[in-house]
């Protein structure tokens, strides 16, 4: 089962071939194809950035540490409606006793747990625990296999409990 990145992904590396076969044909000899083979050249590499971008999840020139638009995501973490709504769930009774809002340092840690996590993880994560989809569920809505989500899932809960721990010291 394709999803549309896999498509997008085809049509990148196909057309990233069609442009080296155009570059191969032009007469470097020729001054005027010189200009040619520069945008060539510059629609080259940025179709191969564009390509490891979808192939890895995140901007390949980022090896360590936290991107500079980093904040914008996890300000944006901060005010989404991520968890599903519970308030059926409670009793009139109990109501009293539970409070339905988080906190802003657990918004700052929900936060810092959602961004630590890849696209998948977080994709995989959410969808299990938030929405309790089965693991059978969320790898047919997403197009991957079952022990591909486990693995996301492991992951996710191995990040929360190491920010869990840390937050606790």
């Amino acid at each position: 089962m394709f999803s549309w990145l896999d498509t997008l992904l085809d049509e990148y590396i196909s057309n990233r071939v069609a442009l080296n076969k155009m570059k191969e044909s032009l007469n470097t000899n020729n001054p005027e194809s010189e200009s040619d083979l520069k945008l060539i050249n510059s629609m080259i590499a940025s179709m191969t950035e564009s390509i490891e971008w979808m192939q890895l999840g995140k901007d390949p020139k980022v090896y360590r540490g936290v991107h500079e638009k980093a904040v914008y995501q996890k300000r944006s973490y901060e005010n989404i409606d991520l968890i599903p709504d519970i308030a059926e769930q409670l009793d009139s009774e109990s109501s009293n006793e539970k409070h339905l809002f988080m906190s802003k340092e657990e918004k700052v840690i929900m936060a810092d747990i959602l961004s630590s996590f890849s696209l998948r993880e977080r994709q995989c994560y959410l969808l299990h625990v938030a929405h309790n989809k089965s693991m059978g569920d969320i790898a047919l809505e997403l197009g991957i296999s079952k022990g591909t989500v486990q693995t996301h899932i492991n992951r996710a809960k191995k990040k929360v409990d190491e920010i869990m721990s840390s937050k606790a010291s």
